[in-house]
C-alpha cells in the first residue's frame, strides 16, 4: 500500500514538472490531478485501483501543500526548497479522511485488543494503548522503522476540567535544566541525545564505512540504516514521555501557566559566514562550533514539542497556558519579590547567577527569568479582566 501510494505521489509530481517545464509554463492543481484518479485506476487496476479513492486523493493533497509551501517560501524570500521525489524508504505515512472510506476503526469501549479493517489488506490487529474519546474523524497508518501504527484524528473529545487549585506559576526553559518554574523549582533535563551519543555515533559510524556504490543494495547496509533510525525513535519516545509526564504534572499543580515564546527555529540557526575583506575565498570566525553545541542542547530539549504539548493539556483541563514576550526576561531585575525592574545586560552575572547593578539583588538567574515571566502573565490576566 505505502509502495503504491509513493508511486502515486511521485507520478504526480512529475506531471507537475514536466507540465512546467515543457507545456509552455502550465501549472497543474491539485483539482486537475483528482480528476484523473478514475482514469489512473482504471489503467492499473492491480496497484492504484484495489486502494482507497479517498485516500490517493490525501497523497494528492500532500503533495499540494509541499508546493503551496514552497511558493509560500518563495514569495517570502527564503529558500524555496522545491519538492523532492519520495524514495520508498522515505515514504511512510497514508491517510485516510473519514473513518469507514477505505478504512474502518472496529473496537468496543474496554478492549485493549482491536482490529482496523484496511481496503485492499484487510482486518489487521491492534494493541490499543489507551481508550479512544469522541468520534474518529481520520485515520492514517504510519510506519516507523519496523513497526507500525494506527494513528486517529478524533472529534467531539469531552474535556476533562480538573479542579481549580489558584495557583499561577510561571516557567523559564533551559538547556542546563529543562525549565525553573517562578517558586525556584528546578526541572532536571534529561538528555537523551547525550546519553545516547556514544552508541549513535558508532552506529553512524559504521553506516558510513558503506561506499556510495553499494548503499541501499545490500543486506548489511539496510541493517545498519535501521540500527540508526532505531536509536533515534528510541531517543524520540524517550523525550515525547517525559515531556507529557512535566506537562501534565504543570496542568494538575497550577491554574495558570506563563512561558516564554521562543522561536526555535530562529534560535538554532547556523551563523551566516563573514568573508575575510583582506583575503580573498578566506572567512571570519563566526562562533559557528560553539553556536552548533548550544542548538544541539536546545533541538535535545525539545522546547516547541513541549510548549505544544502542554497547550493541548491545558485546554482539555481547562487551565491557562500564557504566551508571553521573552525579551530580556534573564535580564531584568524581578518586581515579583521586590526587585527595582532594572534592566541591563550586566544584571545576568553568569549563567546561574543574577546580581541587579543597581539595587543588588541576588538571584539564581533562571527563577529570575521565570519570576519576570509570571509577572508579565500576571499582567496578560489584569488586562483580560
Amino acid at each position: 500500500m505505502l509502495w503504491d501510494h509513493c508511486s502515486l505521489y511521485n507520478g504526480a509530481l512529475q506531471e507537475r514538472r514536466d507540465a512546467y517545464r515543457h507545456v509552455t509554463k502550465t501549472s497543474i492543481k491539485y483539482g486537475d490531478q483528482s480528476a484523473q484518479l478514475k482514469d489512473v485506476r482504471a489503467f492499473d487496476p492491480e496497484r492504484q485501483g484495489r486502494w482507497s479513492f479517498s485516500s490517493q486523493q490525501a497523497t494528492l493533497r500532500r503533495l499540494d501543500k509541499a508546493f503551496q509551501a514552497f511558493f509560500k517560501r518563495v514569495k517570502a524570500g527564503l529558500t524555496p526548497g522545491y519538492p523532492r521525489f519520495k524514495g520508498v524508504g522515505h515514504f511512510d505515512t497514508v491517510t485516510f479522511p473519514k473513518d469507514g472510506d477505505g478504512c474502518r476503526w472496529d473496537s468496543t469501549p474496554h478492549d485493549r485488543q482491536t482490529r482496523v479493517r484496511l481496503q485492499g489488506v484487510g482486518h489487521v490487529r491492534v494493541h490499543q494503548h489507551r481508550p479512544v474519546h469522541g468520534r474518529v474523524k481520520t485515520i492514517s497508518i504510519k510506519r516507523e522503522g519496523r513497526r507500525w501504527y494506527v494513528v486517529l484524528a478524533c472529534d467531539e473529545v469531552p474535556a476533562e476540567p480538573l479542579p481549580a487549585t489558584g495557583s499561577i506559576v510561571g516557567i523559564d526553559m533551559g538547556t542546563v535544566h529543562f525549565f525553573t518554574d517562578s517558586n525556584g523549582v528546578h526541572v532536571e533535563n534529561p538528555k537523551f541525545l547525550d546519553k545516547m551519543t556514544d552508541e549513535l555515533t558508532a552506529a553512524q559510524q559504521h553506516l558510513s564505512t558503506f561506499p556510495k556504490r553499494t548503499r541501499r543494495r545490500t543486506k548489511a547496509h539496510r541493517a545498519a540504516a535501521r540500527k540508526v533510525a532505531k536509536l533515534h525513535a528510541k531517543i524520540r519516545r524517550q523525550r515525547a514521555d517525559y515531556h507529557h509526564k512535566q506537562a501534565l504534572a504543570l496542568v494538575r499543580e497550577h491554574d495558570v501557566i506563563g512561558h516564554e515564546k521562543l522561536n526555535t527555529a530562529g534560535m538554532t540557526k547556523v551563523p551566516a559566514p563573514k568573508p575575510d575583506p583582506d583575503n580573498d575565498g578566506a572567512f571570519l570566525p563566526n562562533g559557528a562550533a560553539a553556536k552548533a553545541g548550544l542548538n544541539r542542547s536546545i533541538l535535545d530539549a525539545g522546547w516547541g514539542q513541549f510548549l505544544s504539548i502542554l497547550a493541548q493539556k491545558a485546554e482539555s483541563a481547562a487551565r491557562r497556558v500564557i504566551p508571553v514576550d521573552a525579551r530580556n526576561t534573564s535580564r531584568t531585575c524581578p518586581p515579583e519579590i521586590g526587585g527595582c525592574g532594572h534592566v541591563a545586560k550586566g544584571n545576568r552575572v553568569t549563567q546561574a547567577k543574577f546580581e541587579c547593578v543597581k539595587c543588588g539583588l541576588v538571584e539564581n538567574a533562571d527563577r529570575v527569568g521565570a519570576l519576570n515571566v509570571l509577572h508579565r502573565a500576571g499582567l496578560v490576566l489584569c488586562d483580560g479582566a
